[in-house]
Order: structure tokens, then sequence, then C-alpha cells
């Protein structure tokens, strides 16, 4: 659970990439000021305060519909956390001096109705089978395009070569294979958080102790393959029966990812710290708290700016967006409310 702000789900709650499969008229590929504070229809419900901005429960079963039954719980933690941290960032620009002309929308909106119109439909059609209005549209294309004039302005060349030149690991095709453990006491509850803590660097620890009994090889590198083994196989037997993420049912096992684009600041940034075999001191995300073990490496190749200038400034931007909402996530009262009974 701990991938760059929903990478999937985030294509989803967005109008453009909420549609089916054709309706590509609104390729907003990061969705980052999408809005969540305006929805259509008579449910009245509200999944979750944000300061004194409320993030109503249409707008998550609005995402929620392309879900499997089975795969709803994971899928609303998520989604809601998406949401939260959409409204953040539309509370953090409207401090800022970025306007959008509402020509800008206009033509927004008719190239969307174009392409849909294109595609065998129509933007009513398509408005209703998402349960908005003209006007949720409209606020959504509006977040959008605020949002996207912001980081124009963030990301010149200049800070664009800065960040390339001090993050070249995140371009240059390096990749970890991890593991982690995922547990998620409530964020207002200061004990709960300290005893989680607690348990993790316990096992953290406990799991360090066991590999000193690892078996003795006929060399140090086998005895370090051993080592390794004891300690991987240790972690995905207390991962299988305690993260809290959907890993767990491989034993915490994440698979290979980069450095940059796919998993949470905080989280790649400690897991790329790792060489195989090492465990993370306790690591704070959006989702909760982590313990991650690095089982493998593959080390990139040598890259120019030139040659990843658009990734650069994609992830320039979605860390933009991590940073804002570290920021202002604290100081800001969140309200989470449980899901409808159905």
């Amino acid at each position: 659970m701990p991938w760059r702000s929903l990478t999937t789900l985030a294509c989803i709650v967005t109008i453009a990439q909420a549609t089916q499969a054709q309706y590509h008229a609104l390729d907003t590929k990061t969705p980052v000021g999408t809005s969540a504070s305006v929805t259509s229809g008579t449910n009245t419900a509200v999944a979750a305060t944000v300061g004194d901005v409320t993030i109503p429960e249409t707008a998550v079963q609005r995402s929620l519909k392309r879900f499997p039954a089975d795969k709803m719980q994971d899928a609303r933690v998520e989604v809601l956390n998406f949401l939260i941290e959409n409204a953040l960032v539309d509370r953090y620009l409207g401090q800022k001096i970025h306007t959008v002309d509402p020509a800008e929308i206009d033509a927004k909106l008719k190239q969307a109705t174009d392409e849909i119109k294109k595609n065998g439909s129509s933007m009513e059609k398509v408005l209703q089978e998402l349960s908005l209005t003209e006007a949720d549209l409209r606020s959504q294309i509006y977040a959008q395009l605020r949002w996207d004039k912001f980081v124009t302005s963030q990301a010149t060349d200049e800070n664009l070569k800065r960040f390339f030149d001090t993050h070249q690991d995140m371009f240059d095709g390096s990749l970890v294979h991890a593991r982690h453990i995922l547990l998620t006491p409530a964020t207002d509850d200061a004990k709960a958080t300290a005893e989680t803590r607690v348990h993790l660097d316990t096992i953290r620890k406990s799991i360090e102790a066991g590999a000193l009994n690892s078996p003795k090889g006929k060399d140090a590198a086998e005895t370090e393959k051993f080592r390794l083994k004891t300690i991987e196989d240790a972690f995905a037997v207390i991962a299988s029966k305690e993260s809290v993420c959907p890993s767990k049912q491989q034993g915490g096992d994440l698979g290979w990812f980069p450095r940059g684009g796919q998993m949470v600041e905080p989280f790649a940034k400690a897991a790329f710290a790792l060489q195989p075999g090492q465990m993370s001191e306790v690591v704070s995300t959006q989702f909760g708290l982590h313990l991650i073990l690095v089982t493998e490496r593959k080390p990139g190749k040598p890259t120019k700016f030139e040659d990843v200038k658009d990734m650069v400034r994609e992830i320039y931007a979605e860390q933009l967006r991590e940073q804002i909402c570290a920021e202002l996530r604290p100081a800001t009262r969140i309200v989470i409310n449980s899901a409808p009974k159905k």
C-alpha cells in the first residue's frame, strides 16, 4: 500500500479516466488537483472532512464502482486518502495567486465533449454514469488546470536540472526488490502510534537476532546467502500474519520498483538507502508505519537529463504534491467517517 498516491486509483477518481476506456477526453495524467468537495445527487452522506471541506460519500462510491467486492475495503482506504490529499492541495493552492481563465475551462470542456462524441457517446450520458453534473466537472477541470499552472511555475528548467542532478537514481533505471510490513495505528492516537513504532522495532531486532543463528556455509559468500534467506523467511512469516497491506498474501513482497514514480517518497527513499538483507528503521507514510526489507538490488545506467526531462518533471510534480500534503496534513483537522452500511 505504499504506492505513490495510487498510481492506478488516481486515474480512476478523475473524471477523465473514471469513464469507460474509450473516453480519454480529459487526459489528466497526474490528477493532482481534482476537487473532492463538489458532487451531485441527493446522497448527503459525508465520507470525510478536511478542515471545513467535506468529501461526500458519492465521490468515494464513484471510484469504487470499478472494484470487485472483495477489493473494495482496501480500495476505499486508498481512494479516501487520495481525495483527502486533493483537498489539502486545493487548500494550499487557494492561498496562491494561480487563477484560471473561465475560457480555459470552456476549452477543456469542449475538447472533452467533442472527443466523447467521436467515441459514439455524449457528455450527458457520461456525466449521468458518473453521478456528476456539469458544474462538478467544471470544478474538477478548474482544480486540475490550477495545479498545472502551479507546477509550471515551479518546474523551471533550472529546478528540474537541479532535481535530476541530486536524484539521478530516480532516472537511471536503478531497482530494488523489497518486502514490507505495514501497520496502521489511528493517526490521532499518539499512544497507539508510539506503541506501533516500538512493536515494529521489536520485530526488526528479533529478526536480526534470529539471523545470527543462520547456518554457516563453506565460505563467506555462502554464509551470507544463508543469512539473507533466514532474514527474508522470518520477515515473510511475520508480514503474512501482521501486515495490513494486501501484499501480506505474498509475505509482504512488493516485487521490483524504481527509485521514483511508483512508491511514495519516504518509502522509496528509505528502501533505496538499504542493501540486500538490511531492514529499515520504522518509516512513516500517509498509509501508516512500515518496516522495509530490501532483498535485491539492480544498478542503473548513466542517463542524460535531456533524455528523461519529461519524467523528471512528472516526478518533480509528484514530490511537490507529497511535500504540500506532508506540510498541511498535521495541521489540518481530518475526520474520516465509517463506510455506510449496505
